[in-house]
């Protein structure tokens, strides 16, 4: 296949498609396929968090340590970023999957090898068990995300796609609304920390559903057809190597770089802040603690949703390329702020909502890059370039860590912070969609 079939915006060799106006005229096999997606969205958040809520707890438990001890706070750093890698390998490994054995089929392994993975830490009796098992089970996140983005964006109208993300975001906002949920019961029934990776299970039924419910993609059947080079001929699938070559290599090292910076301080706030919380000298020597890092964290989720869907509308205005610039500004001011001097944790929630909210420009990325490659190349481009980051941000997880003294972690996420200015910086330059005068769906 050659380099002058790979353009930034690749719909133009997609097969034309009649366009619903209004929800009453979308398919069944159009909400099957959003259902999953968004099911297999939230269940992803509901995995991806549960080590969060637990990290220090659960470490020192496995170390047989206190929780200020130094090495707990290394090790959990060390698991996060274990499965921030297994997220990123996941994305791309998956990805390629995706592209060549079809969404669906792909959707139902990686929801499959998450749920595994993530009910196998129950049975850690060592840190190094935890390591494995967080970065087996990153490996189906990180797939989801591709497969699930590019289903909805070849099944769904086009012009919907703001209103499409910001749905989509939402299910992992659910999703961690429900493991906040389920630790803050499983803490005021005094069970074991490890409890609620038995939760992790349950996407495993998803899994049958979808077998036997949701359609492969029409564009994906077609793109595969006519990628054939002659009759009987098997079908030519682009590789990672192609995101490197032609008018697309531009593209591809943008969405590198915004990923990369983005989503870098993105998870140093939110894998640090729940730990800085714990560890507040206003708070030391409660025993609610476990239920008030789960409040935290339903802040977060619930002032997320609402930043998914104004992201979406501002999106709509203003096209996606400038709201990631104001997203990733914002993102900067406001953490910048609540970290760049020592707080008691009550000066802390609007703070925390409003980080919550600047959240929402990641709704974003799940409409924005798939379609910015060629269908076949769609999941593995966006895969790999936006799991690149999360490479990046495994290793800050540990790096910025390092900026902190022992049970204060503030100065990590202040320093973290300022990667979202080049991170807008490198986003101005990435091309805009045309969504068809985006609309928002009428019932």
């Amino acid at each position: 296949m050659s380099e002058a079939e790979f353009v930034p915006v690749a719909e133009d060799a997609a097969p034309p498609r009649a366009e619903a106006a209004r929800l009453r005229d979308v398919s069944a096999d159009q909400w099957r396929a959003g259902v999953a997606a968004w099911l297999g969205w939230t269940f992803d958040g509901l995995d991806m968090h549960l080590y969060t809520l637990v990290a220090l707890p659960f470490v020192a438990e496995l170390l047989h340590a206190s929780l200020t001890d130094d090495a707990v706070g290394r090790y959990s750093s060390w698991i996060q970023a274990a499965f921030l890698f297994g997220w990123a390998l996941g994305g791309g490994l998956f990805g390629r999957v995706g592209d060549r054995l079809g969404r669906t089929r792909t959707l139902m392994l990686t929801i499959l090898t998450y749920a595994v993975f993530t009910g196998l830490s129950f049975f850690a009796q060592a840190w190094w068990h935890l390591f494995i098992f967080r970065f087996l089970a990153a490996l189906g996140i990180g797939g989801e995300w591709a497969v699930g983005a590019s289903l909805l964006s070849e099944t769904w109208p086009r012009r919907w796609r703001p209103w499409i993300a910001g749905v989509l975001q939402s299910g992992v906002n659910v999703g961690v609304l429900f493991a906040s949920l389920i630790y803050f019961v499983l803490s005021l029934a005094d069970m074991p920390n490890r409890s609620v990776f038995l939760v992790g299970v349950l996407p495993a039924l998803l899994v049958v559903w979808i077998r036997r419910a949701v359609p492969e993609s029409a564009e994906w059947h077609a793109a595969r057809l006519a990628s054939q080079t002659g009759a009987g001929s098997q079908p030519v699938v682009p590789g990672i190597r192609d995101l490197f070559r032609g008018p697309i290599r531009r593209t591809t090292m943008l969405t590198i770089a915004v990923c990369a910076l983005s989503l870098n301080a993105h998870w140093a706030f939110m894998f640090w802040s729940l730990q800085h919380l714990r560890n507040l000298p206003d708070l030391r020597g409660r025993t609610d603690i476990g239920q008030l890092v789960s409040l935290v964290l339903t802040l977060l989720m619930l002032t997320a949703i609402v930043g998914n869907f104004l992201c979406a509308l501002l999106a709509r205005r203003w096209g996606y390329r400038r709201v990631i610039v104001l997203g990733c500004v914002s993102y900067f001011a406001v953490m910048a702020i609540c970290y760049g001097v020592p707080r008691a944790h009550g000066s802390l929630w609007w703070f925390l909502a409003a980080l919550g909210t600047c959240s929402g420009l990641f709704a974003l990325f799940t409409m924005y890059l798939p379609p910015l490659f060629p269908t076949l190349l769609r999941t593995t481009g966006a895969g790999f370039c936006y799991n690149i980051g999360r490479v990046v941000a495994g290793f800050g997880t540990v790096f910025f860590g390092l900026f902190s003294q022992v049970g204060d972690f503030r100065l990590a996420m202040f320093y973290a912070s300022f990667l979202f200015i080049p991170a807008a910086g490198a986003a101005w330059f990435l091309p805009e969609l045309s969504d068809e005068a985006p609309a928002t769906p009428q019932i």
